[in-house]
């Protein structure tokens, strides 16, 4: 690690099992007491107790609860209140399940259902890896909000490079959003005030699963460093990618060269701030471009895509990735942690 992004010197606890003090909101100062092997982001789940099968089995829970039985469950709790709405169970059903047709209704399902991947993570890094959620977070257990709020601002600036660029894409190759806006309705304003609300959660949650407990598992798979690292970013990039449904290969290869960009960030900069900054700006785009112009649906199911995209793609993803990993260089943000802080203690400390 270099000298920029080195911990301070702090005073520490040494007996096993202590926690060091913070010097501050967004540094960790777990290397300075390590003993042994201090750990990257996407190694933390060797840190305790680790055997082959549990990464395995906590990402097959993990895709089972937070894909199958956490939406089946929210879905029979939208069908009963329609029922108790008069609007039918099984009609509600069909309602909520509906993306070529998306409702206040089917878009509230959607986002708290992947909202709720979350919990699902918590539970699962809690009772199989013994981690509390803050260690999928970062390699200091929690959020850095300074540092995410800031790549907020980076996101944009990425945003503003894409659309320069996508300037000297020539005009019929990409497809055209419509000049007028649709009429603002109650439905549009409920609409969007859902987005504003429920996105971030939604999006933050697919990077706890992908970026999150996906690449701590596949990261800690592996005792050849490099090797961990290509795995754990190539994998959760391409099954995030693969996740989105049927797509175009334009489509799907913009999907994964985010999942790139999202993945390498965080094994740089420690934790999942940048990538879920990047994620919600990028939704909010998405789905606010389709409330005031097309449709929900369109942002969904997204078809017709051009490589002519691809210059766009990669330069918001390279610039982001240039300014957010020189930020937390920057701030001295730390990339790994070390065994006695994540393991429980042995007696009070």
């Amino acid at each position: 690690m270099s000298e920029q992004a080195t911990p301070p010197q702090l005073q520490t606890d040494e007996r096993p099992g202590a926690v060091p003090h913070s010097a501050g909101p967004d540094v960790v100062v777990a290397d300075v007491v390590v003993t042994g092997e201090a750990l990257e982001y996407h190694r933390i789940q060797r840190a305790h107790q680790h055997k082959l099968w549990r990464p395995l089995l906590g990402v097959l829970l993990v895709g089972l609860f937070g894909f199958g039985v956490v939406p089946v469950g929210l879905l029979m709790v939208f069908g009963g209140v329609g029922a108790l709405l008069g609007e039918g169970f099984e009609a509600s059903l069909d309602a909520v399940g509906d993306t070529s047709d998306v409702t206040v209704g089917s878009m509230a399902y959607l986002l708290l259902s992947l909202s709720l991947v979350i919990p699902v993570v918590w539970v699962v890094t809690l009772a199989l890896n013994h981690l509390r959620l803050g260690w999928v977070t970062s390699v200091v257990g929690r959020m850095r909000w300074g540092y995410l709020w800031q790549c907020v601002g980076l996101s944009v600036i990425a945003l503003f490079a894409t659309m320069a660029v996508q300037q000297f894409v020539p005009a019929d190759a990409v497809e055209d959003i419509a000049l007028t806006a649709n009429p603002i309705t109650g439905e549009v304003v409920a609409m969007a005030v859902l987005i504003l609300a429920l996105v971030p959660f939604q999006a933050s949650a697919e990077e706890y699963m992908f970026r999150g407990y996906l690449t701590q598992a596949c990261g800690g798979l592996f005792a050849n460093p490099w090797l961990a690292r290509v795995v754990a970013v190539v994998v959760p990039a391409f099954l995030f990618a693969l996740a989105h449904g049927a797509q175009d290969p334009p489509i799907f290869f913009d999907r994964f060269a985010f999942g790139l960009t999202a993945g390498v960030l965080v094994i740089v900069t420690g934790g999942l701030e940048a990538a879920i900054a990047m994620h919600v700006l990028n939704n909010y785009l998405a789905f606010g471009l389709a409330i005031l112009f097309t449709d929900l649906s369109s942002a969904l199911e997204p078809t017709g895509g051009t490589w002519w995209s691809l210059p766009g793609t990669l330069t918001q993803s390279l610039v982001y990735l240039a300014l957010a990993w020189w930020l937390a260089r920057a701030k001295g943000l730390a990339t790994t942690v070390g065994r006695p802080v994540l393991v429980s203690p042995a007696r009070p400390v």
